[in-house]
């Protein structure tokens, strides 16, 4: 069980990290163009706010008496939100030429195209490990509740051992 709980505080850190990088990315877009219509923005406003809500669920989980894995269904929903958030950046990146959206040579610069690629890379990195944990979850709950069914079978009276 020690295992399964590392597992769930790496992927909680990686979700942390993964969630601020891509709130970092596309506040700084959003920053540079706050002075535009907030109705072209709304793929950036959606992507921000489903960062934020990963953070703070990524620090709530990552606290020590949260390591029961009830939370998965948390996970599967901002899995799905994210995945939202990489389709919407996706459509975006296209029209720019920036070359295919899974090449990504060049994605250390400071030009347009490689912030718009690591910002993707990055919300797909977040949805994975949500994924990922959301299956752990999974895994962890059904297999402590087959447990507890097995093991709170109840004898015939006419076969105890008293």
């Amino acid at each position: 069980m020690l295992l399964l709980d590392l597992l769930s505080l790496c992927l909680r850190i990686g979700e942390l990290a993964f969630s601020a990088t891509v709130a970092g990315l596309t506040g700084a877009y959003l920053h540079s163009t706050r002075h535009t219509s907030a109705w072209s923005r709304k793929r950036f406003i959606y992507t921000e706010v489903i960062a934020g809500i990963s953070i703070l669920f990524s620090l709530i989980f990552l606290l020590p008496f949260m390591s029961s894995f009830i939370h998965y269904p948390f996970d599967f929903v901002l899995f799905a939100a994210w995945m939202i958030a990489f389709g919407l950046l996706a459509d975006f990146i296209g029209p720019l030429h920036c070359g295919g959206l899974w090449n990504w040579r060049g994605i250390t610069g400071k030009g347009t195209c490689d912030r718009w690629k690591a910002d993707i890379a990055f919300c797909f990195l977040a949805s994975i490990f949500f994924l990922v944990s959301a299956l752990l979850g999974l895994y962890v709950v059904h297999k402590r509740r087959r447990a507890v069914v097995d093991s709170t079978r109840r004898r015939r009276w006419y076969r105890s051992t008293v």
